[in-house]
Order: C-alpha cells, then sequence, then structure tokens
C-alpha cells in the first residue's frame, strides 16, 4: 500500500504539471534571462509568466512580485527593508507565534543593533492578543509582521485589520503567507500588506525558490545586491527552472481553490472526528472555527508525541509534532508554550496537515494506524513511566484508558 502523507505543512509533493514546466529549463533552454540574444528569451519568457500566475494567485500586479530562494529569504527581505526605510523608527511588532524565518531574524536584531521587538501573546486557541498589539503600534514602529496563518495549529490571524492598524500608527505591515497562499483565498486588494511572502513548496511548487509582494509606491532596500536583476530589488541569476515550477504551481494552487477547498476541510474534519471517538482525551489545538482546512493539531493527553510520530512513521503514516529536539531533550515548541497549554498535552502534540493529494482511504487507514501506535507506546517507556509515577503521586485515583472501551 502507499505510504500515507498528512504533513503537507513541512512541504507537499511537486506536481507532475509544475515538474514539466520546470524541464525545459534543465535541459536545452539554458539561457540567462538578461541576455538579448535569442537564447535568454525562452528564459524571459518564462518569469513574465510566473510572475503573472503569483500576482494572480494572490490578487497583486505583476510589477510587485520579486522572485527569492523561499519564504526564509522573504521574510528577511521584508523585515530589514522597513528597518533601512523607515527613517526615525526602529522597533518591530510581531507575534509570539511566528515562524523562526521571522522570530530568530528579530532577536538577531534586537541583539545586534539594538532594535526594540514587542512580541505579542497569544490565547490558549492561538489567537492574538488585540489589545497588546494595539498598545505596541506607535511612532517608533517601523513594520509589524504578523503572518496570515500558523504553521502549526492553522490559525488564520485578522490580517486586514492588523494591516489598517498598523498603518494607522505610520507603519508598514508584513505578512508570512507561507502557509496561506494556495490554501485560503489571498487577496491583497482587500488586505493592505506592504509586504508579503510565499514559498513554492507549499503549494505543490520545487523547494528552494518562493515570492515577496512588495506594493507599489512601498520603499524598498535590497537584500541581496549586485545587478539589476527583478528590477533591482534581488540581485543574482535568477532560478530559472525553479520558477517555471511556481508558477505552474501557483496557476494550479488557484484552480484547486476553488474545486479542493471543501473536500480536503471535510477530510480534516472527518480525521478528528474519528480521533476523538479512539481517543476522548485528545484536545484539537487552535482556533478550530478560524483555520486552516487543512490542518488538524491534536494533542494527546500525557503521551510521548515522538514516539507517536515514530510508531506511525513506521505503520507508513507521516505526520509531525509539535516538540522539537534540542540538544538531546525533547522541547516543546514555540508555539505551544505560547499557547499556554498544560504540561501533559505539550509533549502529546502531533499535526496532520493535508493536500489536495489525500483521499478519504488516507483517512480511515490513518485512524486503523492510531490505536496500533499507541498500544505499544503505552508500553514501560521511561517517559511512560515519568508521566504515571508524577500522576499517582497527584491523583492516586486509576486513570482512564486513553482509548474508548468497546
Amino acid at each position: 500500500m502507499r505510504p500515507v502523507y498528512l504533513d503537507a505543512n513541512a512541504t507537499t509533493r511537486l506536481d507532475p504539471l509544475a515538474l514539466e514546466a520546470m524541464l525545459p529549463f534543465l535541459k536545452g533552454e539554458f539561457g540567462n534571462p538578461s541576455s538579448l540574444h535569442g537564447h535568454g528569451q525562452p528564459a524571459k519568457a518564462v518569469l513574465g509568466r510566473a510572475r503573472a500566475a503569483v500576482a494572480a494567485l494572490i490578487g497583486a500586479e505583476e510589477s510587485e512580485i520579486v522572485f527569492t530562494s523561499g519564504g526564509t529569504e522573504a521574510n528577511n527581505a521584508a523585515i530589514l527593508s522597513a528597518l533601512a526605510t523607515q527613517e526615525g523608527r526602529d522597533e518591530i511588532v510581531t507575534s509570539a507565534v511566528e515562524h523562526p524565518a521571522v522570530l530568530a531574524l528579530c532577536a538577531h536584531l534586537a541583539q545586534s543593533r539594538g532594535i526594540k521587538v514587542h512580541v505579542i501573546p497569544v490565547d490558549g486557541c492561538g489567537r492574538l492578543d488585540m489589545e497588546a498589539y494595539r498598545a505596541a503600534l506607535g511612532p517608533k514602529t517601523a513594520l509589524a509582521s504578523i503572518m496570515w496563518a500558523n504553521n502549526e495549529t492553522g490559525t488564520l490571524f485578522p490580517v486586514e485589520e492588523l494591516a489598517d492598524l498598523a498603518h494607522e500608527a505610520g507603519a508598514l505591515f508584513h505578512t508570512d503567507a507561507v502557509q496561506a497562499a494556495g490554501r485560503v483565498p489571498v487577496r491583497l486588494s482587500a488586505v493592505a500588506a506592504d509586504f508579503l511572502s510565499l514559498s513554492a513548496h507549499k503549494f505543490h511548487g520545487p523547494k528552494g525558490v518562493g515570492a515577496l509582494f512588495v506594493r507599489k509606491g512601498t520603499a524598498f532596500s535590497p537584500l541581496i545586491r549586485g545587478g539589476k536583476q527583478e528590477r533591482g530589488r534581488r540581485a543574482g541569476t535568477e532560478n530559472v527552472a525553479g520558477i517555471a515550477g511556481l508558477g505552474a504551481a501557483a496557476s494550479l494552487a488557484a484552480w484547486h481553490l476553488l474545486t479542493d477547498s471543501d473536500r480536503i476541510a471535510g477530510l480534516r474534519d472527518r480525521l478528528e472526528a474519528g480521533i476523538a471517538e479512539l481517543f476522548p482525551h485528545a484536545t484539537v489545538l487552535g482556533d478550530t472555527s478560524n483555520r486552516l482546512p487543512n490542518t488538524a493539531s491534536i494533542a494527546f493527553d500525557k503521551v510521548d508525541g515522538e514516539g507517536l510520530l515514530v510508531l506511525l512513521a513506521q505503520m507508513g503514516v507521516a505526520v509531525s509534532g509539535g516538540s522539537a529536539c534540542a540538544s538531546g531533550m525533547m522541547e516543546p515548541s514555540h508555539v505551544l508554550k505560547a499557547m499556554k497549554l498544560k504540561t501533559d498535552l505539550l509533549f502529546g502534540a502531533v499535526r496532520f496537515s493535508l493536500s489536495r493529494d489525500n483521499d478519504a482511504e488516507d483517512i480511515e487507514r490513518a485512524l486503523a494506524a492510531l490505536p496500533a501506535a499507541m498500544d505499544k507506546l503505552c508500553g514501560p517507556t521511561p517517559f511512560r513511566r515519568a508521566v504515571e509515577e508524577a500522576a499517582a503521586a497527584l491523583h492516586p485515583a486509576p486513570r482512564a484508558s486513553l482509548r474508548k472501551v468497546a
């Protein structure tokens, strides 16, 4: 049987049509798009088509699209440009649940350049504290950078309101839309963002290529300097094959938004309903009324989430977790810690993220694998023993089974 892949927020399969668009530029079409002779013309033409496709996906103009190496570069370029062009402003407002591509840069800027960073908290559902956001904006704010959708919980942020509030304070607004683009409608005619980041491999394009939207009229200081490529906004010969794949993937994503979003949300809901039946103590994380259609973040009470991931992988089900190994010790993700989850849930979080490749059979196979994995996991592992000893000390009464008894 084919493996069940439920980790689309990490990456997606390259669509065969995107690969087909790339192949000519990996084989015979080798020209430089900046060249005036015939060899450069096919490359220049595909850059134009890709730029139009990305612009159409997010409701932008073609001239507002700058090709990058991915979401991380786009995020860095937007933040550093805002600081360079907003004279007299040296503060950044961001959230506690941003991707490390934003938070790590902000921490570096605070340490190396004395930039003041306001990190806005979230509630237990991962929703931004709007009052704290309003209070943080001021005459020294250069940029507010808040993601469109969270990569772990799928929670969507009110980016339209956030952008307007930033502008009222005279600041620029950037949104990391890496998880949103191609999964929910992104319309920059309605959201007055000055910058927006996206990455091809999140919507069935190739890795190593993305784009930064820079709204027309917004002052921009390039991150990478050199030649005049990308209208002087990003130097270096363009990754023509990758951009060809990005353009094809963007066109496909725009079409699938109209046809697959409800189906994918239905599969996610079936998965969550099945897990609730099997494991009554499991908790769905995030804002379940306002999230990506493809994301289900589930915390299993008093369960070793890392062990569960490994066992599911052995059974052919690929998912990801809310913890990462650091210095040999498990550390809960910054997103879950920001949501102030209780300790019993922090280490048991598992993220299931779907794509248009998934079907009902995938969901049923995942639901069939979970009880078997949990049975193996609940043996006398060191983690399990520690949890049971702590629980026995606090609550002498026997705990309920993780699985519903038939």
